[in-house]
């Protein structure tokens, strides 16, 4: 668990030096994901049913907001439409404006759900979509992932019917109907779209209660209630379903939910803390969990090399001249200095020799003279001095 945890700090360290282009990247990639999907289900318009287009409004993506792969993703689907018949176009667009008039007066904040949610379906990992948006999201989040599972079904309704709704021999109120008919009577498509709804929300309320382990119990319990919901309700509507791949992505929701819970969560509930404090109105009682971190010890590495002997016997000659140095200075310092001799003093370094000593003379006695007193004439009282000369006889 250890290692893990500081796997996680690296990976979040990374992100955080390097988001500048890996935010764009992941952009770029979704993107490309999300366009080869509506041409891989569509993919009846020539022109843009290629690999450069899909580069192109990959790299558009990269560089704009999730807004912005949302419209080209709606423009796309509109596109293959028109190649089946102006009727199916017409019935895309009607649709696409009704789903996003329902998205954008809930909430406009979760095109993420809106556009992974064909994808989970590709993959056949659907449940993953309503378990990562409770608890991410939130109940909120339940619109845009059920009007996904909308625009999926109806994208897979086109396919399925291209060949009716291209025939000539079919009038455009007769396509109109079947667009009408394949999108309000698919019980399957409804179903799911419940299913998605109530695991949202169920998913939403427990991931924040206040109980320990929240999110798991939340994920565990948003993919069992997926299950039973879509087993239950296929066999009461009659929809045939494949038991296997509905459990399988139930597991995989759980999967998913733990990885998502990892890194956005990761808290250590053996650590949990209770306090309360007031104030003037209220009362207030705090639980308080850690965050569940590793501090990485910094590793220190000594080489070795083969040179490693003269290196030591260098250091030692410069240690060894240092010591000489200090020595050498603390000598100087104590030694006395020797007066020159006056034979090997010239004429007028003689001269300035005798000047120099008897100032030198003359300082030291006028320091050693002791200074007398004298007192002037118009302070000094002869009487006042009698008077006490004679007191002390």
């Amino acid at each position: 668990m250890t290692k893990l945890l500081l796997w996680k700090q690296k990976v979040k360290e990374f992100y955080g030096e390097h988001d500048f282009w890996i935010t764009p990247l992941f952009k770029f990639l979704l993107a490309f994901v999300v366009f080869s999907q509506i041409n891989g289900l569509l993919g009846f318009m020539r022109q843009i049913d290629n690999i450069f287009v899909v580069l192109i409004l990959s790299l558009i993506c990269a560089m704009f907001s999730i807004n912005v792969m949302t419209i080209l993703a709606c423009l796309l689907i509109l596109g293959h439409c028109y190649a089946v018949g102006i009727e199916t176009a017409g019935f895309a667009a009607v649709l696409l404006i009704l789903l996003m008039i329902l998205f954008l007066r809930f909430t406009s904040e979760d095109n993420v759900a809106l556009i992974l949610t064909p994808i989970s379906f590709t993959l056949h990992i659907p449940a993953a979509v309503p378990v990562g948006c409770g608890i991410l999201r939130g109940a909120s989040s339940a619109v845009p992932s059920g009007c996904g599972v909308i625009l999926y079904f109806f994208m897979k309704l086109v396919k399925d019917r291209a060949t009716v709704l291209q025939g000539n021999e079919t009038e455009p109120l007769q396509k109109l109907q079947l667009l009408l008919d394949g999108v309000l009577k698919n019980e399957e498509m409804w179903l799911t779209v419940v299913v998605f709804a109530a695991v949202v929300v169920i998913v939403s309320v427990i991931s924040r209660a206040s109980f320990d382990y929240a999110w798991r119990i939340a994920i565990v319990t948003g993919a069992v209630v997926y299950i039973v919901i879509m087993v239950f309700g296929s066999m009461f509507m009659s929809v045939s379903t494949e038991l296997a791949g509905i459990i399988l992505s139930g597991v995989a929701a759980i999967i998913i939910g733990f990885v998502i819970e990892f890194f956005e969560l990761g808290v250590d509930y053996s650590r949990t803390e209770l306090t309360q404090f007031e104030d003037d109105e209220y009362i207030y009682y705090v639980k308080a969990v850690p965050k569940a971190l590793v501090s990485e010890s910094k590793k220190s590495v000594k080489k070795f090399t083969s040179n490693s002997k003269v290196v030591e016997e260098v250091r030692l000659d410069e240690v060894r001249q240092n010591k000489e140095t200090k020595a050498y200075q603390q000598e100087s310092q104590h030694q006395e200095i020797k007066p020159i001799p006056e034979e090997n003093l010239s004429q007028t370094e003689k001269a300035h020799t005798q000047d120099f000593s008897a100032k030198q003379n003359t300082a030291q006695e006028e320091s050693e003279a002791v200074p007398v007193e004298r007192v002037a004439e118009e302070d000094f009282d002869f009487e006042k001095q009698l008077e006490e000369s004679l007191k002390n006889l």
